[in-house]
């Protein structure tokens, strides 16, 4: 089945992006939605699939052409008889192949320069659920959180999921790109300016330096701590959902951000899923994709539930959302967030 690209809708607050986005549509042609920011789109159906990707709420309007491909990748994953959960992982994967997102290939460099450390989950609606954290040299580390989901465990992290993933035979694989390194500069630029120190080297100086609440409302060219991810409700009525990130710039050696932790980044059950993105720690305190996915569970439509979801952050705080459940979809930020949508 052909896909027909329409516009994003112009954003418009509140709520943000389009008129009807209190009011979702009835069921629309099958075909696919690129969007761009603050995104808000939010639909009712009774289509067969859906496929929502997205490419980090920091991403730029131009990354909705591979988050669009992503989503071609996960239909041609459910053409072929895949289940929801094989559509995620392989949206997710594109996207981590794509260097202008922070994930896989082009992940973000940490604090001293040279460590890149990512993390991945995956989780379907029948509760399995795999996760990586601070996987090192791998080339996409969502095939090796869907492998997590293989064993008796949830999580591996650091230099175990490195192990992991070389003992199933991962090349190894050198994440790091020019841009990456060019966005390490300016992180380490902008942290200078602010701490007036142009000769702090040490990694934990330099993170002391910087308080949270100052990193956040940073008055520099703000540096991606991202995540790219997809949800998918198959033809069966399965739900799964996947992400993967390189992490924040900002960081030490061994942070974990929201991603692989259960209920934080995604999470998917029998009512929908969800697959969060922003500043992890933000995420992750307020447990966003359990809480929505709560939500979906209690009876609120996926529309109210992702502009509430997005509601429980202050302005300052980036954050976006991907939501399915059994009556809809929504895609809802409160910035720029590349996205796509594909239903059929």
């Amino acid at each position: 089945m052909s896909s027909a690209a329409v516009p994003a809708p112009e954003p418009r607050r509140p709520p943000a992006g389009r008129s009807d986005a209190a009011r979702p549509t009835g069921r629309r042609a099958p075909g696919c939605l690129r969007g761009g920011a603050p995104s808000w789109y939010a639909q009712e159906n009774d289509v067969n699939y859906v496929i929502l990707t997205h490419g980090g709420v920091t991403a730029p309007q131009s990354g909705s052409e591979s988050c669009a491909r992503a989503a071609d990748e996960a239909r041609r994953a459910l053409d072929e008889g895949g289940e929801a959960l094989a559509a995620a992982i392989g949206a997710t994967v594109r996207l981590e192949d794509d260097p202008r997102f922070n994930a896989g290939t082009g992940s973000n460099l940490r604090l001293d320069g040279r460590t890149v450390e990512m993390d991945a989950a995956v989780m379907a609606s029948d509760g399995r659920f795999g996760a990586v954290a601070c996987i090192e040299r791998v080339k996409n580390p969502v095939l090796v959180a869907a492998k997590v989901m293989e064993t008796p465990h949830l999580l591996l992290a650091g230099a175990g999921a490195t192990a992991f993933a070389r003992r199933l035979g991962f090349a190894e694989h050198e994440p790091i790109t020019e841009e990456a390194r060019s966005k390490h500069a300016r992180a380490l630029a902008a942290l200078r300016g602010e701490g007036g120190d142009d000769e702090t080297t040490n990694d934990a100086a330099r993170f002391r330096a910087l308080t949270a609440t100052r990193f956040w409302n940073f008055d520099a060219e703000p540096i991606e701590c991202d995540t790219v991810g997809a949800v998918v409700r198959d033809t069966h009525g399965r739900f799964a959902a996947a992400a993967s990130t390189g992490g924040s710039t900002y960081s030490l050696r061994g942070r974990v951000g929201d991603v692989p932790l259960l209920g934080a980044g995604i999470y998917a059950g029998p009512h929908g899923a969800v697959a969060a993105t922003g500043v992890g720690e933000e995420i992750a305190r307020r447990f966003l994709a359990r809480t929505v996915y709560d939500w979906l569970a209690d009876g609120v439509a996926p529309a109210r539930a992702a502009q509430r979801g997005v509601a429980m952050f202050p302005d300052v705080l980036a954050v976006g959302v991907l939501v399915v459940g059994r009556s809809g979809q929504a895609i809802a930020s409160n910035r720029a967030m590349a996205s796509a949508q594909l239903v059929g």
